[in-house]
């Protein structure tokens, strides 16, 4: 026996479809969702087609899906099942050549695992968890340095052209105790309505609110 199990992963949830051996599917086609209590009736299905093909441990094979089946692929490593994750393209030519030509997600998870038996299919290279994870956190990283610095090229704009007279007063325009100001006072008329003595105690207190954030 070479047991088989198809995911056809999508977004919170998975297809399920699993051969006992080539040309044997066994039982109809069901979906799991990606929560504690989908995942954990995942493993006791994976527990049952491992029982039915003679104690033979059954293959996971899935879709790249982007970060969708991140959850499934991490539970599967913690239960130290083989998974492969093939390569879309892969799996739309197998698709393409078949007679099965109505696009459903039953129909998908059946192709991923016939698919397993017509290639030469290698299980995925663990990376670890924790790899993984720092990967995506750099990635998150690099797009929200990407957009903090397009915003302040778009508050470089906007003050240039409604109070140009600010750059400069601070050191750092981006400053806390800068922004707390620039709010408090956003154009030059805001500044003029105020006397030389509440703007220099108003700052002076956004000073202070300043030093408190940063826990002196």
């Amino acid at each position: 026996m070479n047991p088989v199990i198809g995911l056809d992963v999508s977004k919170g949830e998975s297809q399920v479809q699993a051969f006992l051996d080539k040309g044997k599917p066994y039982r109809k086609s069901f979906s799991v969702k990606h929560t504690t209590e989908g995942l954990s009736s995942l493993l006791e299905y994976l527990k049952e087609v491992e029982s039915s093909a003679g104690g033979y441990q059954p293959s996971v094979v899935l879709e790249s899906t982007g970060h969708y089946h991140i959850p499934v692929t991490q539970f599967l490593e913690e239960q130290k099942y083989v998974y492969i994750v093939v390569n879309p393209l892969i799996s739309h030519r197998a698709k393409s050549s078949s007679l099965r030509k109505v696009k459903t997600d039953a129909v998908d998870a059946y192709h991923l695992c016939e698919l397993f038996y017509k290639e030469e299919l290698e299980p995925y290279k663990k990376r670890g968890i924790q790899l993984l994870n720092l990967r995506n956190l750099t990635r998150q990283q690099d797009s929200i340095a990407e957009i903090s610095a397009k915003t302040k090229l778009q508050l470089h704009s906007l003050i240039d052209q409604v109070f140009p007279e600010y750059r400069g007063v601070f050191g750092s325009l981006y400053s806390k105790v800068s922004l707390l100001t620039l709010l408090a006072f956003p154009t030059s008329e805001a500044v003029l309505n105020v006397s030389e003595k509440e703007l220099t105690e108003k700052i002076a207190s956004l000073c202070k609110m300043s030093i408190r954030y940063m826990g002196w």
